[in-house]
């Protein structure tokens, strides 16, 4: 995310746009920003390989930051901003962060952190009132950056995002890579290879519908930047306004999840069909599986232009596949084009072709889990060769690989290994389900058993008569063991912006007084 050679060369144009609020920041509004709040960072004794947090909705301010940290050798953490006052605390902490940012939006949650960690020298508020701090390392950012030079710092390096898992089966864990020795202009390796795979070019015009605290619009974000094009940034995801923008903009390139697609296939045709999407080009999308039938119906309503990936935060391994390849092989999330991959058995045997077990991987990235060599372990083979996240897949005979579920999602019925992710995938077709998780809950006599979680359509009345019909539904397309014994409903299902269920949470209600089986 270094933008400073486009504040010479197109120093007029639009870096980014808050959708919002119309909000617009020229290259050169955005360079001097930056250059600012790198000051600003040394001022507070953050230097190279040093540490700071930033805890913020989407906002004008948001990408400066993430910039700041890019040109001055240091790490930075984008934290989830739905966490609550003691996880942002932990992550805090575990990062050694010695700054931290946040807004006048999210301050009530930051203050009662702040209290649990002594170690941060400042905190800094977007738009906030400090009156209800008390709290001596408490400024006002606008006020305080105004103040620094717009020149770069003397010592420009390269910097990092470190970023934590989103913590949806226990503790978040910081991704933490060497930190490369260059200059903040040159690209780093595990990104370089993504321009050409999403056919970025300059003069595009992205569109950013999710938070910018998650791995990937953090590099769709910096990437664009890295061409000189235009970023539309959304505060919220709402699937008319996502389209209404694309026609407004003429957007080029963007980057969902399967839970967007699903949000705008949900949408009365007459909604679907007012706005003109032609300007389109590249359509990427990741973070969760995709139902077949979701994107079948993407595909027939955008054309082939939807990219797929697969790729942990910790950039073990990657595959891809475009709309053509995936027509062909339904359900697949790519070949591998980066890292090496073995499918593993419990015993770290090599599985057939067709058969689904752990993805391993080697010759991806370096990273350790920061501060916690535990994780780090247990994520790394026993000669340390391979690395794995627990996603269980398989590789057809062409190559292509498939995703089954998490291991820590899988469901132990009577001794049968189910992975709710089919029975999910199925759900949300349903035309009177808005959402929905498959869990596994207490049974007596089988262990676990197949439970469903269903939020429904505007409109439509959860019952038992819905359950019949639900249930009836799974059974004409699954195999017995994967139907749910039971349908639960909800307002709301605990689900991120980054499309992923948090599923701690949901188990949780049902194994409270019970073993659970979540680390």
């Amino acid at each position: 995310m270094y933008p400073g050679q486009y504040a010479t060369k197109h120093s007029d144009r639009a870096a980014f746009i808050m959708a919002e609020s119309g909000e617009t920041v020229t290259y050169r509004e955005f360079e001097e920003r930056a250059n600012r709040c790198a000051h600003l960072l040394r001022g507070d004794g953050v230097e190279i390989g040093g540490h700071y947090s930033i805890f913020m909705e989407n906002n004008s301010r948001y990408v400066e930051m993430c910039s700041a940290g890019a040109r001055t050798g240091t790490y930075y953490t984008c934290v989830n901003s739905y966490l609550t006052a003691s996880e942002l605390a932990y992550i805090l902490t575990n990062s050694e962060s010695t700054v931290l940012f946040t807004s006048r939006a999210r301050e009530a949650v930051a203050l009662d952190a702040a209290a649990e960690c002594p170690d941060l020298v400042r905190i800094y508020v977007v738009d906030g009132d400090l009156d209800g701090w008390n709290d001596d390392r408490v400024a006002d950012y606008v006020t305080s950056v105004e103040e620094m030079p717009t020149t770069p710092v003397a010592d420009e390096r390269a910097g990092l995002a470190m970023l934590y898992s989103s913590g949806t089966t226990g503790r978040p864990k910081g991704i933490n890579r060497p930190m490369p020795d260059t200059p903040p202009e040159v690209l780093h390796p595990l990104f370089s290879f993504l321009l050409n795979l999403w056919q970025y070019r300059e003069d595009m015009i992205y569109l950013s519908p999710a938070p910018l605290y998650h791995s990937a619009p953090q590099a769709a974000v910096g990437l664009t930047f890295r061409m000189g094009g235009t970023v539309i940034i959304m505060e919220r995801f709402d699937p008319i306004e996502y389209l209404r923008l694309v026609e407004e903009y003429s957007v080029s390139h963007t980057q969902l999840v399967p839970t967007m697609f699903s949000r705008m296939l949900k949408l009365a045709a007459g909604d679907r069909e007012r706005f003109d999407l032609s300007s389109l080009e590249v359509a990427v999308h990741a973070a969760a599986p995709c139902p077949v039938q979701v994107k079948h119906d993407m595909i027939d309503w955008w054309g082939p232009i939807l990219l797929e990936y697969y790729g942990a935060t910790e950039g073990l391994g990657f595959s891809a596949c475009n709309s053509e390849e995936w027509l062909s092989h339904p359900g697949t999330v790519g070949k591998i084009i980066f890292g090496d991959l073995h499918v593993l058995d419990d015993d770290m045997n090599p599985l057939p072709i067709g058969e689904p077990g752990t993805l391993w991987f080697g010759g991806g990235s370096e990273f350790k889990y920061h501060n916690d060599d535990e994780k780090t372990a247990a994520a790394t083979s026993a000669d340390g060769a391979l690395t794995t996240v627990g996603d269980v897949g398989y590789v057809d005979e062409d190559g292509f690989l498939y995703l089954t579920d998490r291991k820590t999602f899988m469901i132990i019925s009577g001794g049968v290994n189910i992975y709710p992710q089919e029975t999910e995938n199925l759900l949300i077709t349903h035309p009177k389900v808005f959402d929905a998780a498959v869990i596994g809950v207490p049974n007596v006599d089988l262990g676990e058993e197949v439970k469903a979680i269903i939020q429904v359509m505007p409109g439509i009345e959860a019952g038992d008569e819905l359950t019949a019909e639900l249930l009836a539904f799974c059974g004409e397309h699954l195999s017995r063991q994967k139907v749910p014994r039971s349908v639960d409903y909800e307002d709301e299902l605990p689900r991120l912006p980054t499309g992923k269920l948090y599923k701690k949470g949901l188990r949780d209600r049902y194994w409270a007084d019970g073993p659970n089986r979540i680390v």
